[in-house]
């Protein structure tokens, strides 16, 4: 059964600063998390309830509710800002 994609309010307007062939690939790489929420590659983040998914230099950081089937995307930024 496949997941259920959410995105965040402040992770849609990261999106939209992202630049266009940056959004095209963590667009693919969000679809595939409906299928594969854990794939190979992603980080269990210490301390903190989400995953993070590299995509280039930017990062993906969500969480998973195995129960209900969904994916909550909750943050979508450069390397060097996502962790603060």
């Amino acid at each position: 059964m496949k997941y259920s994609v959410t995105i965040s309010r402040s992770a849609e307007k990261d999106f939209n600063r992202l630049p266009s062939q940056t959004q095209r690939l963590v667009t693919q790489n969000i679809l595939s998390l409906e299928d594969f929420p854990r794939p190979i590659g992603i980080k269990k983040l210490r301390g903190r309830e989400e995953y993070r998914l590299r995509v280039g230099d930017y990062r993906i950081l969500y969480t998973i509710d195995d129960l209900n089937k969904i994916i909550d995307i909750v943050v979508i930024r450069h390397r060097k800002d996502v962790y603060r």
